[in-house]
């Protein structure tokens, strides 16, 4: 079996995983996926992947390194690198990751806006204008 290394992004959180022959085993920055995600909500959207590909991903495991963002933003990302490196080993999972959410194989490019100057704070935010 030869190792597969993936990349994926979401908002300013970059993750790269590695996927060896294994035990389902997943680490995430030296812990378990459960510890650094004890969120519900993120560990769910995580999972889907997981539960998508049956008892496929408990043949490997994956080592994922995870650096920017949120927490969010940190979930989607590592939620991505573990779709794409399923879907490298296992290529029948690829189609049925695409029918479920296009966004566990293709990333999603959207950034926040910049500020700009005299906005307040706000990307878009006008200083009000009177004319009396």
């Amino acid at each position: 079996m030869k190792i597969i290394h993936v990349s994926g992004k979401r908002k300013t959180a970059i993750a790269r995983a590695t996927l060896r022959e294994g035990n389902g085993g997943i680490i995430v920055n030296g812990k378990s996926l459960r510890a650094y995600f004890p969120e519900k909500m993120l560990y769910d959207r995580i999972s889907e992947p997981l539960i998508l590909s049956g008892d496929t991903f408990k043949k490997y495991n994956i080592s994922i390194d995870v650096r920017g963002g949120g927490k969010n933003g940190q979930a989607e990302a590592v939620r991505l690198v573990i779709a794409k490196a399923l879907a490298e080993a296992n290529s029948p999972l690829r189609e049925e990751f695409m029918r479920y959410d296009r966004h566990l194989l293709v990333a999603d490019s959207r950034q926040r806006e910049p500020r700009k100057p005299n906005t307040h704070g706000n990307a878009r935010g006008k200083v009000q204008k009177s004319y009396r």
